[in-house]
């Protein structure tokens, strides 16, 4: 076994050993395991020989800091990632339990696997190998790695609008994206904005007998409905006054790339999705739906009684979470007002109606001709033995977009995910080769920018 096979298996059971501590940001219980999960990651950084580890305190969750400056004259990267993860519910339709990972058919399953801590210890092995293998790094690195990613970002938030000299940097990279096909090396360029929030509805002071008081007592549950419904038709269009006044079409070159790309829609249907049809605006490709159009999407709706057998009230309240995805040019407070306008003017009679604000970002560009871009695409190709391709998500990863504001650098993309990877839902999964080739592919990037 070559040295770099034996650093492979060894960052593969570091890997596995992440994977078991559950680091749900989101469920105030295991508080205790993101200390946990944090010290871990600030351990191997230590243990990598970067300077300066240290667990950063901004509130909420902590940050993972960490530096390496002994390259002079060559260019610093800001390394970015996320060791907090996803609530892992519904368990029962999880075939092996998500906190004791395992190894089948090439793939890691396991609550983070690919979401963001494979992708994150990519980064922090890539740069423990170098050090290993020459004793010093080509490029000059920072690691910012947060907590709260999956609930909000409010502490790396406060950290970055701080614009502390310790972040000061000529790109981000970044790894929580995705390929588009096995096989495929791709930088996503693009990324999609939130608004995320609750609109409470309230009637009566209290619930009531829908038989005495039905008729006459307004029904928050039916007010949720008959809002959503005002808010987007049928056919996905989005009805909020003034919302798609800054919408912008992608390039024609651009649409011409996603046209390139290799896209079965049938084949998108039935093993991505799995409804008996594919929705959205008419006249638009799947593409310019999921990655350039904005959204307004329903996750929940709670109130009144939802447990087995009958209970007839009228419920006092009831919540909707809601979220809208952005594109770029639409700005997230401008959107917000816009949604409180449209509610205002959708409520019926007889109930009160607020959406609460629980966090947004905008949507980012990067520009593939950008130095840092070029160069990981290449590196990419050089790893993969195919042209890298360049993509767009549907998803958002707000952190691009304050580093952008904040600190005015772009950031870089590299996704080593693949479209079937769970993202969010039972049988998260991370394709072993992927993880591996992540290394080599980062290694090689540090190579090219500090030659």
């Amino acid at each position: 076994m070559t040295d770099f096979e034996s650093f492979r298996k060894q960052a593969l059971d570091e890997l596995l050993d992440w994977l078991r501590i559950p680091s749900i940001s989101t469920l105030p219980e295991h508080k205790a395991d993101m200390i946990r999960a944090a010290e871990y990651v600030r351990t191997a950084l230590e243990r990598a020989g970067l300077a300066k580890t240290s667990l950063v305190d901004r509130g909420g969750h902590p940050l993972v800091y960490a530096e390496w400056l002994g390259a002079p004259g060559k260019p610093t990267l800001l390394l970015y990632g996320h060791y907090d993860v996803q609530p892992p519910d519904p368990l029962e339709e999880w075939v092996s339990p998500p906190f004791e990972p395992q190894i089948r058919n090439g793939n890691i399953y396991a609550r983070g696997a690919t979401d963001d801590k494979g992708q994150t210890w990519i980064l922090v092995k890539a740069v423990e190998w170098l050090m290993r293998r020459d004793g010093r790094l080509p490029v000059n690195v920072r690691f910012l790695i947060e907590g709260e990613e999956e609930c909000g970002g409010e502490a790396i938030s406060r950290y970055v609008s701080e614009k502390p000299p310790e972040l000061a940097a000529d790109a981000a990279v970044i790894c929580d994206s995705e390929m588009f096909a096995p096989g495929l090396p791709s930088i996503c360029t693009g990324l999609r904005g939130i608004v995320y929030g609750e609109l409470h509805v309230e009637g009566a002071r209290q619930d009531l007998h829908s038989g005495v008081y039905g008729g006459v007592a307004p029904n928050p549950l039916m007010a949720i409905a008959e809002i959503l419904t005002a808010l987007k038709n049928r056919d996905g269009r989005i009805l909020i006054p003034g919302f798609y006044d800054r919408v912008v079409e992608p390039a024609p070159a651009e649409k011409e790339a996603w046209a390139r790309l290799p896209f079965d829609e049938k084949e998108y249907l039935e093993k991505e999705i799995g409804a008996p049809e594919l929705t959205g605006e008419p006249g638009y490709s799947v593409f310019e739906r999921t990655w350039a159009r904005p959204t307004l999407e329903v996750h929940g709706i709670r109130g009144g009684f939802t447990g087995e057998g009958a209970k007839t009230v009228i419920p006092a309240r009831a919540v909707a979470k809601i979220s809208m995805r952005l594109v770029p040019e639409q700005r997230p407070e401008e959107a917000v007002e816009q949604l409180r306008a449209a509610i205002a003017a959708a409520k019926p009679r007889g109930v009160r109606a607020e959406f609460r604000l629980l966090h947004g970002a905008p949507a980012s560009l990067v520009d593939p001709e950008n130095l840092f871009v070029k160069e990981a695409a290449l590196a990419l190709e050089e790893i993969f033995g195919r042209k890298t391709v360049f993509i767009r998500s549907g998803g958002s990863i707000p952190i691009v977009g304050l580093f952008n504001a904040c600190l005015g650098i772009p950031s870089v993309l590299m996704g080593f995910g693949l479209p079937d990877d769970n993202l969010h839902s039972p049988n998260e999964k991370f394709h072993v080769p992927n993880f591996f080739a992540g290394i080599e592919a980062v290694v090689r990037y540090f190579e090219r920018l500090g030659a």
